[in-house]
């Protein structure tokens, strides 16, 4: 935008996984099926039509102004793509400024078709050792995903900055990322600067089900504006987690928290307060 131009924060960032697939339902579709053609179940199509009446109800909701806006990101896979087609439903013309496929936001690849007695082995070879940096044969790990995921979150604050989503100042906007489970947890994980070891301990999000990140009072995003301290311990946060949460729903935009231990403390066996050294800074 220009230099002397504020820019306009969407006042929500919503984070949506796809309605329950042939996959989630049996494992074997991924064998004959390639997972971006995996297609809803009936039971997904219901989830993704409640999910659309529930975002209706966050979005106009509370102290949201009566002119607010939509716009979608969404992954190009055909469960996502339908997901997105059925929470349409729920809003008019009017209040969807747009909608992106984006390929940054994608699931995790699990290399082409999966069989099902060879992926058993290598979820077990996952968990021995660690799900964050375990690359699947032909796929990728979640440390990939972390890389690409932390692209896309280059470009989204671009598409931002420079209002290339064409925002009126008068409206609150509502981003919407139509994705799926553990490409959501690595979103939230490089947005809040989460470690290595606290994404390990985070649960998938259940089909359709929203996470919402809102702007608190002092203009910081926080997932404790909408989601209580039990839904958030449901999610695999640690109290740790929880209370920096809590932080941010007040914090002053680009604030520091001096009680999160692992923006630093964590790091460090012990750092004292002051050095000699101190004394001439």
């Amino acid at each position: 935008m220009h230099p002397h131009q504020k820019t306009v924060l969407p006042k929500r960032i919503i984070l949506v996984r796809h309605g329950e697939s042939q996959g989630n339902l049996d494992t074997a579709a991924y064998t004959t099926t390639p997972d971006h053609e995996i297609q809803l179940t009936q039971q997904g199509i219901a989830q993704a039509r409640l999910a659309g009446d529930k975002l209706r109800q966050i979005v106009s909701g509370g102290d949201s102004s009566p002119d607010w806006r939509l716009y979608f990101y969404v992954s190009p896979y055909h469960r996502t793509r339908s997901t997105l087609r059925e929470i349409g439903r729920s809003f008019s013309k009017k209040r969807v400024l747009g909608v992106r496929e984006e390929c940054r936001i994608r699931e995790q690849d699990f290399g082409n078709f999966q069989v099902q007695e060879r992926m058993k082995v290598i979820k077990e070879t996952r968990e021995r050792f660690g799900r964050f940096y375990y690359r699947f044969p032909e796929g990728e790990s979640a440390a990939d995903v972390f890389d690409r995921v932390s692209n896309f979150l280059e470009s989204l604050w671009r598409d931002i900055d420079m209002n290339r989503l064409h925002l009126d100042t008068k409206q609150d906007l509502n981003l919407v990322i139509v994705s799926h489970g553990l490409t959501s947890r690595v979103f939230l994980m490089k947005w809040f600067k989460w470690t290595v070891q606290q994404f390990e301990h985070l649960n998938n999000p259940g089909n359709c089900e929203i996470r919402v990140m809102q702007l608190g009072s002092g203009g910081d995003y926080s997932l404790a504006v909408h989601h209580s301290d039990e839904e958030l311990l449901e999610w695999g946060l640690s109290p740790e987690m929880i209370a920096d949460q809590k932080w941010r729903a007040n914090a002053d935009r680009g604030a520091w928290n001096d009680h999160c231990p692992w923006y630093l403390d964590e790091f460090f066996d012990r750092l004292p307060d002051h050095s000699d050294d101190d004394t001439a800074a």
